[in-house]
């Protein structure tokens, strides 16, 4: 067994001199491992990615990641190389018991000719693999160790196996942790400021709900008395205000339920971008006198940090549209751009000038779409003018 040594940072130099001595293939598989990790923003994605990257990358039949919780668990374990029934027979997710908790609890690398072997070793369920070598790494973020990477079974060219894991695929899968843990954080970060901006978003529906919906409410109330007061003296103008209360209560369900659709949690796990677009869009097209239509061709499901961002910024622009510009009808189209999409929302309505609009909900929406389109690798483009409509297009490169 091989003598436990604390992860260090690698130098730019000492990461030069390693990657010298390997060859072009393995230079080309390591660049590639590292451009996968930094091109994704969700957690899970990132994680699947770097556990993927560790075992093709090293020659592992299996890789594991496991991110620790406060309760003595895992918040997340990750596997690669296991079937989906096959991880379901396994059972639950195992504790920070053995050689698990030595990585996360001593921040020092692990590798085993035979992790059964190890005194530590506690067992695995009936339907785990079975497995012998092991290579393990914590993930560190400073002092804080934030995952541990496990690697089984180092698939060997020679017949009958059994040549382990080397010294160099230690440093090898040393360097892959501390981009790792870059990536992690950084997708940790992403998600937060999501968030943000989510509660950021509710709050501002609850301050436009308040400020349309309880007018509404107001003014029927006050309609309503007004009807009340006249149905005896004068019943032609009672029926008149009556008329007027069924109009403005119509107007306040309107209001609630394009609330609704923004409030609602977007089903795209399980329906993908394109069905709930349409959903949403035609719970609209009922709750708004305008005409809402949406068309799409050939998109293909995206990453879903950029699948999030089309949404939000379709919802926005539809809710900038019908909420300020008055328009007879909003088209929203969702076509294939490449191996990514682009999403364009036209209306008919008021239209504005972009370079000096100062009305604060349509100001703070642009910049709000214009920060999701950027923050998944995309661009957003506004065309407008008075009296002319608007047109805005967010294109995003696909993953």
């Amino acid at each position: 067994m091989a003598v436990p040594r604390r992860i260090r940072t690698v130098t730019t130099h000492e990461y030069g001199e390693f990657m010298s001595h390997r060859p072009s293939s393995g230079l080309a598989a390591v660049s590639t491992a590292l451009l996968a990790m930094s091109r994704h923003l969700e957690v899970r994605d990132v994680l699947k990615t770097i556990v993927a990257s560790a075992r093709e990358l090293l020659d592992a039949e299996y890789a594991a990641l496991g991110v620790p919780d406060d309760h003595g668990g895992f918040a997340q374990f990750v596997v690669d190389g296991v079937s989906d029934e096959q991880w379901r027979a396994i059972g639950p997710l195992p504790r920070q018991h053995g050689i698990l908790a030595a990585m996360l609890h001593k921040a020092e690398p692990e590798r085993l000719a035979d992790v059964r072997r190890d005194p530590r070793f506690e067992g695995w369920p009936a339907a785990h693999p079975e497995m012998s070598d092991f290579l393990g790494l914590p993930i560190q973020d400073g002092e804080e160790t934030i995952g541990a990477l496990f690697l089984a079974n180092k698939r060997c060219p020679r017949p009958g196996g059994g040549c382990g894991f080397t010294e160099e695929d230690e440093e090898l899968l040393s360097i892959l942790a501390q981009h790792a843990a870059i990536a992690l954080t950084n997708a940790r970060l992403y998600e937060r400021s999501r968030e943000l901006t989510i509660a950021e978003e509710r709050s501002r529906l609850a301050h436009e709900l308040h400020d349309a919906v309880s007018q509404k409410l107001f003014s029927l109330r006050l309609t309503a008395q007004a009807a009340a007061a006249l149905v005896d003296r004068d019943p032609a103008r009672a029926k008149g205000e009556l008329q007027q209360v069924a109009t403005l209560a119509a107007e306040a369900a309107d209001e609630l339920r394009a609330a609704v659709v923004e409030l609602r949690p977007a089903a795209l796990d399980e329906d993908g971008l394109v069905h709930t677009l349409r959903t949403q869009i035609q719970v609209m097209d009922r709750a708004h006198s305008a005409r809402v239509t949406f068309d799409s061709s050939g998109v293909r499901a995206l990453p879903a940090a950029q699948e999030e961002a089309l949404l939000r910024v379709a919802q926005e622009a539809l809710h900038n549209a019908l909420r300020h510009a008055e328009p007879q009808l909003v088209a929203v189209s969702l076509v294939r751009r490449g191996q990514g999409a682009l999403l364009t929302v036209t209306d008919d309505g008021s239209g504005f000038d972009p370079r000096t609009v100062r009305r604060a909900g349509r100001h703070l929406g642009l910049v709000s779409m214009r920060d999701r389109a950027g923050g998944v690798g995309g661009t957003l483009t506004v065309t407008s003018a008075p009296g002319r409509g608007t047109t805005i297009e967010m294109e995003v490169p696909g993953g």
